[in-house]
C-alpha cells in the first residue's frame, strides 16, 4: 500500500493548505493510521470537525471521498451491496416472452452478475484502485450488528458476495470511522483501529481556524467571537456551538458589516449558533443580552 503522507509534518501541512488547522495529536494520528493501514476512530461531540478531518484528508491527497453515513436501522444491502431487484425481474420477463436482444436467451438464468448488482458505500470504496478515504460517519448511531459487518470488512478489507465471490481491496482505503459517543463502541471495532479524541479546540487554535476560513475579518472580531462561543459553550444548553458554527457566525457578522460583538450584534445573530429556543433564552439570560 502506497503512503498519502510521508511525516506527520506533512500531513499538517498539507491538511492546513485545505484550511484545517491540526495539531500534533491529530496528525501524529493521522500519520500513523496511514503508515500502518489502520482505520482511525475519531470521538468526540458533536461538531468539534471529526466529518471535516476525513474530508481535509481526501482533500489534500486528491483522494475520492466515500461516505457512509449510519443511521439506526442500517443494514447490509445499505451499507455494502444488493441486487437491482426490479432490473433482474424485467430481464427474467423479457427473456421468458423471447423478446430480448441476441444471447439473452443464454443468460436468462444468470441475473447475479455486475450488470444487476448494485453498490452501496462499502463495497464501492473496497472496489476502487484509486487513492480513496472511505468516511464511516456517526458509527454510534447504527445498530450492533453493523459492528460486525464493519469488523469483517475492516479485518482483511475483503467482501465475499456469494454469486460473484471474493472481492479483496486492491488498494486499501484510508478509513475514518466518527463517534458522538451517544453509545460505546465494541471493543473488538475499537482494537481494529487507532482513537483519536477531538474536543473543541482552544480558544487560541479556534482564533486561528476563524482567521484561516474567514478572510478579511479582523483578529479583535474573531477574537471576541470566539471567547462569546466558548462563553456559551459553559452553560448548560442543548446543543453547544460548533466549530462550523463559530465560522458561520463570522461570516455573518462580516456579511452585515459589524465590526463590533457588543451585545446588539450577540442578540440579532444569536440564531446563528444557537438553533434551540431554549438555548437562546438561557443565554439571554445569562449573558445580560436585551430581551429579544
Amino acid at each position: 500500500m502506497s503512503a498519502l503522507f510521508g511525516s506527520p509534518a506533512d500531513v499538517g501541512a498539507r491538511l492546513a493548505e485545505t484550511g484545517y488547522l491540526a495539531d500534533e495529536a491529530i496528525t501524529t494520528t493521522v500519520f500513523l493510521a496511514d503508515a500502518l493501514g489502520k482505520p482511525l476512530l475519531v470521538e468526540g461531540p458533536a461538531g468539534v470537525g471529526k466529518t471535516e478531518l476525513a474530508k481535509a484528508v481526501a482533500a489534500a491527497t486528491g483522494a475520492e471521498l466515500v461516505r457512509l453515513q449510519c443511521y439506526e436501522g442500517l443494514d447490509e444491502p445499505r451499507a455494502l451491496y444488493e441486487w437491482n431487484y426490479k432490473k433482474q425481474l424485467l430481464r427474467i420477463q423479457a427473456a421468458s416472452a423471447g423478446t430480448g436482444e441476441q444471447g439473452w436467451d443464454s443468460l436468462q438464468t444468470d441475473i447475479f452478475t455486475e450488470e444487476f448488482l448494485l453498490e452501496r458505500p462499502l463495497l464501492a470504496a473496497i472496489r476502487r484502485a484509486e487513492p480513496t478515504v472511505l468516511l464511516i460517519d456517526e458509527t454510534d448511531k447504527a445498530d450492533i450488528e453493523v459492528e460486525g459487518l464493519l469488523l469483517e470488512v475492516l479485518s482483511d478489507f475483503q467482501v465475499t458476495i456469494p454469486e460473484l465471490g471474493t472481492v479483496t481491496a486492491v488498494r486499501r482505503p484510508f478509513v475514518v470511522l466518527t463517534s458522538n459517543a451517544a453509545r460505546e463502541l465494541s471493543e473488538a471495532l475499537k482494537r481494529r483501529c487507532l482513537y483519536l479524541h477531538l474536543d473543541y479546540p482552544a480558544p487560541e487554535r479556534e482564533r486561528e481556524i476563524v482567521l484561516a476560513r474567514v478572510p478579511g475579518i479582523e483578529a479583535a472580531l474573531a477574537e471576541r467571537i470566539v471567547d462569546t462561543v466558548g462563553t456559551l459553550r459553559g452553560l448548560e444548553i442543548k446543543k453547544a456551538p460548533s466549530i462550523a458554527e463559530t465560522i458561520d457566525w463570522a461570516h455573518t457578522l462580516l456579511a452585515l458589516g459589524v465590526t463590533e460583538l457588543d451585545e446588539a450584534a450577540v442578540g440579532r445573530t444569536l440564531g446563528v449558533v444557537l438553533k434551540h429556543v431554549s438555548d437562546q433564552t438561557r443565554a439571554v439570560k445569562e449573558l445580560g443580552l436585551p430581551d429579544r
